[in-house]
């Protein structure tokens, strides 16, 4: 199976960010305090994703 570009992966996560977070706001969360704790976990994935990253030349053959 061929890979996508992740569009769809990214807008499912998007869509559940924007959910919860707005469902915590309505719970009474402070808003900055759920900025801050998407910012912490944005930035933990991205390490995640670079530790596990390979790098991939241009050969096609």
């Amino acid at each position: 199976d061929d890979a996508g570009d992740g569009t769809t992966t990214a807008t499912v996560l998007a869509q559940a960010i924007i959910t919860h977070g707005l469902k915590n706001v309505a719970a009474g969360a402070n808003p900055m305090d759920v900025k801050r704790g998407i910012d912490k976990a944005v930035a933990a994935i991205v390490e995640g994703v670079k530790a596990q990253a390979e790098e991939v030349g241009d050969d096609f053959k």
